[in-house]
């Protein structure tokens, strides 16, 4: 199937277009109105430095359930063990700032998070679309991850960890919210190990975009964060 390339004006190909490994659309921009109809839609952006915009809708699709969070019996010892301080927006640009540098490698190259996508993500915050949840210990931020909530979904963006089991323990933090303020579910967008130790299971495109009418996401809903 061709790839849509995007222009000035605010649109998004239907999602049955994309290819068989996601790729739906090049190009556009990152303002928050384009971002904001794309997680609506089901679609998200990942690129890595120097290259367009690339827009993604996979199938299928990772997501984790909040009320079907796994918690592991070496998790729960861990927890009850540790003292680390959860916060929710407290420091978004920090988890940012440490979900690139993990990544990036020596010469800045190995992440998709590229600083446009810093200032997007910040500006989102500031709109009150994108959140963050933080890992502290004692004054340092050792774990955390940041997304964009929408209707009831929230749509995960990237987490880090700096120190043993951080990540998890904001994972396991955010799906009890979520699942104590009725989310419908948390996405994922790609599978990995660590997210399927945890619950998270595949679903079509077609049942996700169930879900996100379920969870009134627009255009099913208005567009607000309920996080």
């Amino acid at each position: 199937m061709p790839c849509y390339q995007l222009d000035d004006e605010l649109w998004f190909p239907p999602l049955e277009a994309a290819e068989d490994y996601g790729l739906l659309a090049v190009g556009g921009d990152l303002s928050p109105e384009r971002l904001l109809l794309a997680y609506s839609l089901g679609i998200f952006p990942w690129y890595n430095p120097g290259e367009p915009i690339l827009w993604w809708s996979p199938d299928p699709r990772c997501v984790l359930f909040p009320a079907k969070l796994h918690i592991s019996r070496s998790m729960h010892r861990f927890m009850r063990k540790h003292s680390y301080r959860i916060s929710f927006n407290e420091n978004l640009p920090g988890v940012i700032y440490w979900c690139r540098r993990l990544r990036a490698g020596l010469d800045g190259s190995g992440t998709w998070i590229t600083p446009e996508m810093q200032k997007a993500y910040t500006r989102l915050y500031e709109l009150g679309f994108a959140h963050s949840v933080e890992c502290w210990d004692g004054e340092q931020l050792v774990g955390g991850l940041y997304g964009i909530c929408l209707g009831r979904c929230f749509f995960g963006e990237s987490m880090f960890s700096r120190s043993n089991n951080a990540s998890k323990v904001v994972l396991i933090h955010l799906l009890e919210y979520l699942h104590h303020h009725g989310f419908e579910l948390l996405d994922c967008q790609q599978t990995n190990d660590h997210l399927v130790s945890m619950g998270a299971q595949e679903i079509s495109r077609q049942e996700f975009l169930q879900y996100l009418q379920k969870a009134a996401v627009p255009p099913y809903g208005p567009l607000v964060s309920h996080f």
